[in-house]
């Protein structure tokens, strides 16, 4: 080929290669296919189906359900409930692989829907989903008092029944609502009921915040790495997880 010529080739090679990984991508669309045929069969009442994709083990298929996970052969003919384990690392892939779905943007979280407060400089920031009627989330906020340096976003969610909606809309309608949480949360101090008209719209975004991102239960702790601590923990377990975090050279 004259020097003339040379400049076509990266021309010609591109939709080769373009053909060749497509040609390689066909038998993984193939096996998703045939597993969303297969479960749509079999277990036509089964959950919308968010994500089907090869799994670390060879052979075995990972179909996502929100942010649960399921396991099963290439022709969707078995279903695996459990955990995949790495023996060699001994760790939980399924755990890693629910943690990183479940990941959110600290920073994109809508703070003007949530309750807020801090101790100290606040320089260390953490997020909370809490219903007022939840008895973990009460004691987490009472470990929460004992964090320094702190600042804590509150999202309600009104999501036990009984008188929840009622105590989340007369503390957030509050004067001093943070204040209201807490009196409550900490010491059974009652709300004040509330006096006229209220915008409490961001009860409802908070809900829809909550479906969104796979808050199941409360309390729900959001870190500013974008993981989630679920249920409630202790002072201590929380320090160790804000300083793991502040510690040099990590990786989130």
């Amino acid at each position: 080929m004259s020097p003339a010529h040379a400049p076509a080739l990266p021309r010609l090679l591109t939709p080769l290669l373009a053909g060749l990984l497509a040609a390689a991508s066909l038998p993984a669309l193939a096996n998703e296919a045939a597993i969303r045929k297969m479960f749509a069969e079999r277990m036509p009442n089964i959950p919308k189906i968010d994500e089907v994709r090869p799994s670390p083990m060879p052979g075995l298929w990972e179909v996502r359900i929100g942010n649960e996970i399921r396991y099963t052969d290439p022709t969707g003919s078995f279903l695996i409930e459990g955990e995949l384990i790495d023996i060699k690392a001994k760790k939980s892939l399924t755990e890693e692989r629910i943690a990183q779905i479940n990941r959110v943007d600290f920073a994109a979280l809508p703070f003007k829907d949530a309750l807020m407060w801090k101790n100290g400089t606040g320089k260390r920031r953490i997020a909370v989903f809490a219903d007022p009627n939840c008895g973990y989330c009460k004691r987490f906020e009472k470990s929460l008092q004992e964090m320094k340096d702190v600042t804590v976003y509150t999202f309600l969610i009104p999501i036990l029944g009984g008188d929840s909606p009622e105590k989340t809309k007369a503390i957030w309608c509050a004067k001093d609502n943070a204040n209201a949480w807490l009196a409550w949360m900490l010491r059974g101090e009652a709300p004040p009921k509330v006096a006229g008209t209220c915008d409490d719209a961001a009860i409802e975004r908070n809900l829809a915040l909550s479906r969104k991102i796979h808050v199941n239960g409360t309390p729900a702790i959001l870190l500013e790495d974008g993981n989630r601590i679920p249920g409630a923990v202790g002072a201590v377990e929380l320090e160790k997880r804000l300083q793991d975090l502040a510690a040099p050279g990590r990786k989130s």
